[in-house]
Formats: C-alpha cells, sequence, structure tokens
C-alpha cells in the first residue's frame, strides 16, 4: 500500500455504523470502550463519547475502535483526540494556563467553605 493512501485511510472518518460495531478482539474493546468513558463527546459536553447518541460521538467511537483495531495504544489516541478536538475532549485535561482555573476551582470552594465553616462555629461560641 502506497503512504498517500495509507495517510488518506488514516484520515477518512468511519462510518457512524463502525462507531457502534464492537471489534472482534475482547481485549481490544475492552482498551477502546475505557477510553471512550474518558472522551467527552463534543456535540453533548456532558457525556462521554461511550455514552453519547450523537452521530459526532459515534464517528469519535469509530475513530477509537478503528485505531485500536491497528494495535495504537489508547494513549497515542487520546493525545491525537486532544490535539483534534481540544483540550475539552479530555475529562482529565491537562494543568496549562487555560485548563488551570478548572484545577484550581474545587480547591478555592473548599477553602470558602472550610472558611465559612470555621467563622460560623466561632459566632455561635
Amino acid at each position: 500500500m502506497s503512504l498517500s493512501l495509507a495517510l488518506l485511510l488514516a484520515a477518512a472518518p468511519p462510518s457512524v455504523d463502525y462507531g457502534n460495531i464492537q471489534l472482534p478482539d475482547p481485549r481490544a474493546e475492552a482498551q477502546a470502550r475505557a477510553l471512550m468513558g474518558e472522551l467527552r463527546c463534543v456535540v453533548c459536553q456532558g457525556q462521554s463519547i461511550a455514552d453519547s447518541d450523537a452521530d459526532m460521538a459515534a464517528d469519535m467511537r469509530g475513530l477509537v475502535r478503528q485505531r485500536i483495531a491497528r494495535g495504537e495504544q489508547p494513549e497515542a489516541i487520546r493525545k491525537w483526540l486532544i490535539e483534534r478536538y481540544g483540550d475539552y475532549v479530555s475529562y482529565d485535561p491537562p494543568l496549562s494556563g487555560a485548563t488551570a482555573l478548572l484545577w484550581a476551582t474545587p480547591i478555592l470552594l473548599l477553602a470558602i467553605g472550610a472558611w465559612i465553616a470555621r467563622s460560623s462555629f466561632r459566632k455561635r461560641r
């Protein structure tokens, strides 16, 4: 197979039906399902691509299964999808300037809650 044909096949999106068909190898399907659970649907935003019924999620599931079937590692596929769709596609975005607020918000909310609780307990005494 020529390099240009291989690149074309790698770039061609799978059909929507392929996104809903399991891989014949149970181990590969388990890897694909684990990865699909870690990726957010860019249409639904609140669901993983494993749970979403959106056509875009089916396309993404198809891409994941296609690449797993070719022997790619899940982490490499995850990185490729993040490069393609941005950090938002991952439920575990990397720490960067753009995602710092996402990582800091739970800590800030916990600190504010502790401060409010402490103030409330002091006033009762």
